[in-house]
């Protein structure tokens, strides 16, 4: 099989779209970034126009392409990451969306998911899909879509509307209409998926009022699907790997092997623990999910034949870095986010001050919606240093505790975490992540992890590399090792578990 001379991840994020050209030992041959707009029509509610979306997306791809210095017909193939649970409406005639899309940060369908839970749905949604009753996922938003986009039921009738998450709109886009697919690791974020049985769940789908006609196909995570249009990059190039965000940065970091992890540091937290072929259960106030699906190489989505299945737990930290741009932005202690780290670093402790960022709820393990924020332990010795300093370790002590959570769950302690995401760069954040959690941290060469994960799924798909080498794609930069003693960590995790106590429950 030809090798050619690269392979293109399209990452479209939550709040810029991106497209990296990648050569066959990981080094970037061409990046492009652009922002588009973020809507908050009423409070708590997020939206994003599809249509720009596109048109930031594919200029992205155009400028990369140019800047790697190659032709479209020299790329093996492409690979799509995506924000994951984000959900829109279009027609299928036209291409044409039905207004914004619904963001997966968007909380306006939060007492319909209470309705729900009251009503004893919690425990049948959490069996067959891994998740919790959230307007986190896209279930409900896709409800509501339904019964509030204009056009939608009699584009329903006309056989002409579909649904998907951002992924199944691009790839839609990019094959001119001819495919309508999601992968298992998206799909799995919908509420709608059975990741046992691999199937939307009928039973999910009556819960919600919801077509089966009109949800994707549903693919593996690496494997041919399609072809890009020529008329969008010049040439068709295959279409070879599709993952949600944060399974793309566990794939990209070589995490493949059950047991292997990885924690994405930005706004929030995202970290994933490779569970092997079979799924967790979702307890200790986890989610269980599916990482990724594997087709042979060479295989042209032909069935579950030679097919490869992966599960990951995740637990979601609503608040990180948005915790240091609180400190920026609302209390004016900093000017930079890069300030964080050095001026942390200016004292030996926080002074036994706890901040637990509970500002928009706590995520897992705790999973309070209820807990607020809090900065507790302030004398008249505290200075900026500390609060800063009880920030970044707020960061780390909320990891540290969803990684007791994972090992609670698989009966297996992680040994070591990989880092990844914007934060990742703070060594003085990495020190103490190694500190609070016992566990080396590894950091990777390449940093961006989530595009590189899309490409090695299509690059692995088209035989362009081999799964060894994939798992050695993204290096290791710095290793950080545990520098305290195990009874000072008891110590600071028990102060923090007590300022946690604290905090929840507040807003009742």
């Amino acid at each position: 099989m030809s090798r050619r001379n690269g392979i293109m991840a399209i990452d479209q994020g939550t709040t810029s779209s991106r497209a990296i050209v990648f050569a066959h030992d990981g080094g970037v041959l061409g990046y492009a970034q652009e922002p588009f707009s973020q809507y908050y029509p009423e409070p708590g509610w997020v939206e994003h126009d599809p249509e720009e979306i596109w048109a930031t997306q594919l200029r992205c791809c155009r400028l990369a392409l140019r800047q790697s210095g190659l032709d479209a017909a020299d790329l093996a193939a492409v690979g799509i990451a995506n924000q994951r649970e984000t959900v829109l409406l279009w027609d299928s005639e036209t291409g044409e969306p039905l207004g914004n899309a619904i963001v997966w940060q968007c909380r306006r369908t939060a007492a319909r998911c209470a309705e729900l839970e009251a009503a004893g749905w919690g425990d049948t949604v959490a069996a067959l899909t891994g998740l919790r009753l959230d307007p986190y996922f896209s279930a409900t938003k896709l409800e509501w879509l339904l019964a509030n986009r204009p056009g939608a039921k009699e584009l329903l009738s006309r056989g002409r509307l579909r649904a998907g998450t951002i992924d199944s709109f691009l790839v839609w886009r990019l094959t001119g209409g001819r495919r309508h697919v999601t992968d298992f690791s998206n799909a799995s974020r919908t509420l709608l998926l059975d990741i046992h049985r691999l199937e939307w769940a009928d039973e999910l789908l009556d819960l919600f009022g919801l077509p089966g006609a009109i949800l994707p196909h549903l693919c593996a995570s690496s494997g041919v699907v399609d072809a890009t249009d020529p008329a969008w990059l010049g040439a068709a190039i295959p279409i070879a790997g599709i993952v949600g965000d944060q399974q793309g940065a566990l794939f990209g970091q070589g995490g493949l092997e059950a047991g292997d992890s990885k924690n994405t540091y930005g706004t929030g937290c995202f970290l994933l623990a490779n569970t092997g072929s079979e799924p967790a259960p979702p307890e200790h106030g986890l989610l269980s999910t599916v990482a990724w699906v594997l087709d042979p190489p060479g295989h042209d989505e032909g069935g579950p034949r030679g097919r490869r299945v992966a599960y990951a737990l995740e637990g979601s930290v609503f608040t990180a870095g948005g915790a240091v741009q609180w400190l920026r932005d609302g209390l004016g202690l900093i000017a930079e986010a890069a300030e964080i780290g050095p001026l942390a670093a200016e004292v030996a402790d926080s002074g036994d001050v706890y901040f637990v960022p509970a500002l928009t709820g706590l995520g897992a393990p705790y999973w309070d919606p209820g807990a607020r924020g809090l900065l507790i332990g302030l004398t008249r010795g505290t200075t900026r240093r500390h609060i800063a300093r009880a920030a970044e370790e707020a960061i780390c002590f909320q990891t540290a505790a969803v990684l007791e959570a994972m090992g609670q769950t698989t009966g297996v302690a992680i040994a070591a975490l990989r880092a990844d995401g914007g934060a990742a760069h703070d060594d003085f954040l990495l020190q103490l992540q190694a500190d609070l959690a016992g566990i080396p941290v590894i950091r990777p060469r390449i940093r961006e992890t989530t595009a590189l994960g899309a490409a090695a799924l299509a690059g692995l798909a088209v035989g362009y590399w081999s799964e060894a080498e994939v798992v050695g794609l993204a290096g290791v930069d710095t290793v950080f090792e545990p520098q305290i003693s195990p009874d000072e960590r008891a110590r600071r995790r028990g102060r923090w578990e007590q300022a946690v106590e604290r905090a929840v429950g507040w807003a009742v």
